[in-house]
């Protein structure tokens, strides 16, 4: 605080910075004998052989210490062709070969998502980048998947239905899975027979399939298929939405695949610096409840496929010089913000903050990624006794809007409707009524004309509901989302019809839709101390 006398001169000159040490005289600050080739932060300098050790050490530590991966089951990694992601396969080829100390046990299969055609590519430039997806695989050995984009328009509804099974492997302990898959391994060995290698067909857990390590091509999507998702995408407002849209969409069509091939768990490529700027995007998002599940090591919401981040200890920087070092080959392919600018998305904006940040701050993206680490996933109030509550159609989490009354789900509805409503005069119809002779009594209540549009937004999380008000018709959607919708409100809807009395007329289906959503959010306003026997 100010005090009186005190002496407001000019400072001292300062003392000069100390002199930095020539290289030659630096060494690594593990050994101590090694020259440095990397400098991951400000004093911690690596020499080649340090680097690589500290590197494996954290992909196999987190493996190890979350223990959700167990041995001889199937492992489904989703590769980008990004750093990242690409880090990660090669970490598991590695880990699986025959000179590691300790030698990773799970069956490992790799799936590529073609996102060609929403990112503007050419046919020609879609071809020659899955030439070069293919010659890596090829040398990788693994068994693996490559998939278009396009394929969402042709998945099935049940792809959005959370499965009552568990996932494989819980139903022992970690240790007994470990003494089983150790005791085959005896028994093979005793018998003569060669050990499972990654070059092999390792065992595979009940009830899966194995896949072939060299799968014929993959069919090529229809003209059909690749005009639709192009006229979606093109049909989006806003750079935000469409990068939200390709990351569901993206997420349904490897959770297919993980499912159809007996894949029980899926590896994520997603780094520190990754999660950290996801962590910020989320909350600008409105995606605060679900940041646990989003960002979190192990994301559970499927049910009988659990999503996995083991790289979530490496920083983009630390990725980065791995790969250039022991040469681990990536494919470039653009994004679809790719060339943006920086205000274009929330995306764009949060990134460019934080690694601007990040050059000043140098404890920026770990400062984030601790936070990130503290979040707990803990259900919602009143849902924790009972069964679970009905899950978002996009996001497949639970929804965090009860009714029609909360501040959330208002706000929402209200913007979506602001969103898509011209400018008209009161009762000025702005568009002709879809059931002719019905004059101003039709409002869209009892005809039919708004009840798709209706029946995807309701079923939507907060979040996702903001997200979807730059969709300008929820007709472009893929078909199994609609299909989905569809099938959710009919199971609503019929008890309703069925306790309906016996005389007058019954009540139409759209009608019914309101009472259906006020039945439900009484039921969760009751909470899990009210019975609802005698109601």
């Amino acid at each position: 605080m100010c005090q009186a006398g005190e002496d407001y001169a000019d400072p001292g000159p300062r003392e000069p910075a100390p002199a930095p040490r020539p290289r030659g005289e630096q060494k690594c600050m593990k050994c101590k004998e090694g020259l440095p080739v990397v400098v991951i932060r400000a004093g911690d300098a690596f020499c080649r052989d340090c680097f690589k050790a500290l590197y494996v050490h954290k992909f196999r530590a987190m493996l190890g210490k979350n223990r959700l991966v167990f041995p001889g089951e199937k492992v489904l990694l989703a590769w980008s062709g990004g750093p990242s992601s690409s880090s990660m396969v090669w970490q598991v080829l590695e880990g699986l070969s025959q000179d590691s100390a300790k030698r990773l046990r799970f069956v490992p299969g790799v799936v590529f998502v073609d996102e060609g055609a929403a990112c503007g590519q050419s046919p020609e430039e879609r071809a020659q980048t899955l030439a070069e997806v293919k010659r890596i695989l090829h040398r990788v050995g693994f068994p693996w998947h490559v998939v278009a984009l396009e394929e969402v328009f042709s998945l099935p509804p049940s792809v959005l239905r959370r499965s009552a099974e568990e996932p494989g492997g819980t139903e022992g302990t970690y240790k007994v899975a470990v003494d089983t898959f150790l005791h085959q391994q005896h028994a093979l060995a005793c018998e003569g027979g060669p050990s499972p290698s990654h070059g092999e067909e390792p065992l595979c857990p009940p009830n899966t399939q194995a896949s072939s390590p060299h799968p014929g091509p993959a069919q090529p999507p229809t003209v059909a298929h690749t005009a639709a998702l192009s006229r979606l995408f093109n049909s989006v407002k806003s750079l935000t939405t469409k990068e939200e849209l390709l990351q569901t969409l993206r997420a349904h069509l490897i959770l297919h695949v993980a499912r159809v091939h007996g894949y029980s768990k899926v590896m994520m490529g997603d780094s520190c610096t990754r999660l950290a700027i996801k962590l910020m995007t989320n909350l600008a998002l409105g995606r605060g409840a679900f940041l646990a599940w989003d960002t979190g090591f192990s994301d559970e919401r499927h049910g009988d496929v659990v999503v996995v981040r083991p790289m979530r200890e490496h920083t983009l920087k630390e990725v980065v010089f791995y790969n250039r070092l022991f040469a681990v080959p990536s494919v470039f392919t653009p994004a679809i913000d790719t060339k943006a600018p920086e205000k274009a998305s929330i995306h764009r904006l949060v990134e460019s903050f934080l690694l601007r940040l990040q050059t000043q701050f140098p404890s920026t993206v770990s400062t984030v990624y601790r936070t990130s680490e503290k979040l707990v996933k803990s259900p919602r109030e009143g849902c924790a006794a009972g069964p679970p509550g009905p899950h978002c159609l996009l996001c497949l989490c639970v929804l965090d809007i009860d009714t029609d009354d909360s501040a959330t789900a208002f706000g929402a509805q209200t913007s979506l409707r602001l969103s898509r409503t011209p400018q008209a005069e009161c009762g000025t119809p702005s568009s002709p009524c879809c059931a002719p002779g019905r004059g101003q009594a039709c409002c869209g209540a009892t005809c039919g004309r708004e009840e798709a549009p209706a029946s995807v937004i309701d079923q939507l999380c907060y979040s996702c509901r903001v997200t979807m008000r730059d969709v300008p018709s929820q007709d472009s959607l893929p078909p199994y989302i609609l299909a989905e919708a569809q099938f959710r409100r009919q199971r609503l809807v019929v008890p309703v019809l069925l306790e309906a009395p016996c005389r007058g007329p019954r009540p139409s289906l759209p009608s019914l839709v309101p009472t259906v959503h006020s039945l439900q959010g009484l039921g969760h306003a009751r909470g899990p101390g009210v019975s609802d026997r005698g109601q």
